[in-house]
C-alpha cells in the first residue's frame, strides 16, 4: 500500500461554500497562480501519487458554513481519484484542517482520539512548565493532530495520526528583543507540542499498535538558531529514541550531517533575497515494528527526485500545486 503526506498551500481558496471547485481565472492563495492553474496542478500530482491513503495537510476549511470533506470529494471527483473517501477530526479556526483522502476498497478509517497517562485528547489542554519556573503551562493544539484506526483490506490494523505543529510569527513585536522573546515563547510551545505528540506515540507503542505519523512538523535538524539554544528540534523529540523510536530516512539523514546537503520537501521564495530556501519540514515515520516489512519512501521533488525531473508535466505541476511536496511511503501490508 502506498501511504502518503501533502501540505498544500492554501487549498482552501479553490473551493466555494458549497464546496464546488473553482477551477477558473480567480487567483488562488498561491502567489501569481490562478485557481484553473493551481486545481489542474494537483489534479496532476494526486494522479501520479496512485495513493491509497494521503494525509493531507492545510486541508480545505470546516466551518460553520464551509465543509472539508464537501471540498475534498468534490475535488477526488474532478479528477476522477480512487481516493474518494474522506475523514477529519477536530477542526480548528485557522482555515487549515488536517483530513485523511483515501481508497475506501483498500482501507477503512475511524476518527479516534485518546486520552492517556501524560496525553490528554489532542483537542483539550496540556501542561508543562516552559519557563522552568516551577509552574506549569498550558499549551494548546492550534491544528489538533488527527488519530485515526486504519483497517487495511487485508485486516492489517494501524494508528495514523496526522499532525501539523506550528511556531507562530512573533506577531506584535515592537522592537530586535521582542522579536527574540517571543520567538523563544513561541518555539517552546511548539516543543511543548512534540512532547505531548510523542508521549500519545509512546502510550500507543506500549499498546502493541503499529504507528504512522504525517504531517508537517515545521522543524527540521539543523533548521534554525534555536536548536542550539533548547538541544532538540520537534523532529527528534517526535522520532525518540532507543528500540521505540520511529524511521523516517529523510530526518536520519538530516542527523547524521547537518552541514551537507540536505534532502528537502518544500521550496519558499525569499523574496528580500531574491532567492528560493528550501527545508525539510515533512515527515512519514512508522514504527519499529513496521520497519521490517521493508518500507520505501520518497520525496516527490521536482528536482530532486529523477522520476519527477524526467516527466515535464509532473515536475511543473509540483511546483505549481504547492510550497511543499508530498513524502510517499510504500509498504507491503
Amino acid at each position: 500500500m502506498r501511504f502518503a503526506t501533502y501540505n498544500v498551500e492554501w487549498f482552501d481558496s479553490l473551493f466555494d461554500d458549497k464546496g464546488r471547485l473553482l477551477a477558473d481565472e480567480g487567483w488562488s492563495g498561491r502567489r501569481d497562480v490562478t485557481r484553473r492553474a493551481q486545481a489542474e496542478a494537483l489534479g496532476t500530482v494526486f494522479r501520479a501519487l496512485d495513493a491509497d491513503a494521503v494525509m493531507v495537510i492545510e486541508a480545505p476549511d470546516t466551518g460553520s458554513r464551509r465543509s472539508t470533506t464537501r471540498a475534498l470529494t468534490s475535488f477526488a471527483q474532478a479528477f476522477g481519484l480512487r481516493t474518494s473517501a474522506t475523514i477529519t477530526g477536530f477542526a480548528n479556526d485557522t482555515q487549515q484542517e488536517i483530513a485523511l483522502l483515501y481508497d475506501p476498497a483498500r482501507l477503512t478509517a475511524r476518527h479516534e482520539p485518546m486520552a492517556t497517562a501524560g496525553a490528554p485528547r489532542f483537542d483539550t489542554e496540556f501542561r508543562i512548565d516552559l519557563d522552568i519556573d516551577a509552574f506549569p503551562d498550558p499549551v494548546r493544539f492550534s491544528k489538533p493532530p488527527l488519530e485515526l484506526t486504519v483497517t487495511t483490506a487485508s485486516g492489517q490494523a494501524l494508528h495514523l495520526i496526522g499532525a501539523h505543529l506550528k511556531s507562530k510569527a512573533p506577531h506584535g513585536a515592537r522592537n530586535r528583543d521582542d522579536v527574540m522573546r517571543l520567538a523563544i515563547a513561541n518555539r517552546r510551545k511548539q516543543l511543548a507540542q512534540a512532547i505531548w505528540l510523542r508521549a500519545r506515540i509512546d502510550a500507543l507503542l506500549s499498546e502493541g499498535q503499529s504507528v504512522i505519523l504525517l504531517g508537517d512538523l515545521n522543524d527540521g535538524p539543523g533548521l534554525d538558531e534555536f536548536e542550539s539554544l533548547f538541544g532538540r528540534s520537534s523532529v527528534e523529540i517526535v522520532m525518540g529514541q532507543g528500540d521505540t523510536a520511529l524511521h523516517d530516512p529523510h530526518a536520519t539523514e538530516a542527523l547524521a550531517s547537518r552541514i551537507s546537503a540536505q534532502p528537502a520537501t518544500s521550496r519558499f521564495f525569499i523574496e528580500p533575497e531574491n532567492r528560493y530556501l528550501q527545508a525539510l519540514l515533512d515527515y512519514v515515520m512508522v514504527s519499529p515494528d513496521l520497519m521490517a516489512r521493508q518500507p520505501e519512501w520518497r520525496i516527490w521533488h521536482p528536482f530532486d527526485n529523477p522520476r519527477c525531473w524526467r516527466d515535464p508535466e509532473l515536475r511543473e505541476a509540483l511546483l505549481t500545486a504547492s510550497d511543499h511536496f508530498p513524502v510517499t511511503l510504500d509498504l507491503e501490508i
